[in-house]
């Protein structure tokens, strides 16, 4: 009952915060876009992470800072629950989503993002949509902002996982940027499609960069999925009981 109002009272507070704030979002189009990054910055960490903390009692550590390289990068991550697209804008220097782009159609909500240095794909598009992201992502990359991808696609329930799609190791390659990887916990907390959030620790973890010289996509993709999946075996192997071992985790096979 308590996670219930706790939830109750989250979901009243950011629908009368949210909604607002992206309506303004959504007539700064004469603001230089970097002051509207900032300011979308500066919502997340000093209004929506600590009212997570306060209504949700959702808390966060972050391992591995000194992982970051100095420049933009292309950050993979393991997808969960709305709360990484949130606590990113937190945790890492400026950066920019790939997502897909009915995500702007949604009223106020939408036509902020629209005002925020993104890259929207049509998914169904295949290999146009692989293009789209390459095209657009080197040109955020180039403005200085890393590129977050969900290689997966969409989010993974806890302890499972879905196949890691090519698209932003590509980029990174095209770019001859380094990759990123992360893997967090906080679908333990926020289920995906859950109205019921609980309070408790989100651990993010920051691998090394990757490099991307010399290398294939491919390569490179194998390279961050093994290091996603084994350091979510490790840091949370009570997701996984019964699965196989993180020195036994082969990239490319979904786990059961």
């Amino acid at each position: 009952m308590k996670a219930l109002l706790r939830s109750l009272i989250f979901m009243t507070a950011i629908l009368t915060l949210l909604f607002p704030f992206m309506g303004v979002m959504s007539l700064l189009m004469f603001v230089p876009i970097d002051r509207r990054y900032r300011l979308a910055a500066w919502w997340a960490r000093y209004v929506i992470m600590p009212m997570i903390r306060a209504t949700l009692g959702i808390r966060s550590k972050v391992l591995g800072y000194e992982n970051l390289p100095a420049g933009a990068s292309v950050i993979l991550s393991k997808h969960q629950s709305a709360w990484e697209t949130i606590a990113f804008l937190d945790i890492f220097p400026p950066i920019t989503y790939v997502l897909k782009r009915e995500l702007l159609w949604i009223p106020f909500f939408g036509w902020g993002l629209s005002r925020l240095p993104i890259v929207s794909i049509d998914r169904s598009a295949g290999k146009d949509a692989l293009r789209q992201v390459v095209e657009d992502g080197k040109q955020r990359l180039s403005e200085g902002y890393s590129v977050v991808v969900f290689p997966e696609g969409t989010r993974a329930p806890v302890g499972g996982q879905k196949r890691y799609k090519i698209g932003g190791p590509s980029l990174a390659v095209a770019a001859g940027v380094a990759v990123v990887p992360v893997a967090h916990n906080a679908g333990e907390f926020w289920p995906r499609n859950a109205i019921l959030k609980y309070p408790g620790e989100i651990v993010v973890s920051i691998g090394p960069a990757i490099s991307t010289v010399g290398r294939t996509p491919e390569q490179v993709s194998a390279e961050a999925e093994a290091w996603i999946e084994g350091e979510m075996r490790r840091l949370f192997p009570h997701h996984y009981a019964g699965q196989r071992s993180r020195m036994n985790y082969t990239p490319g096979v979904e786990a059961r």
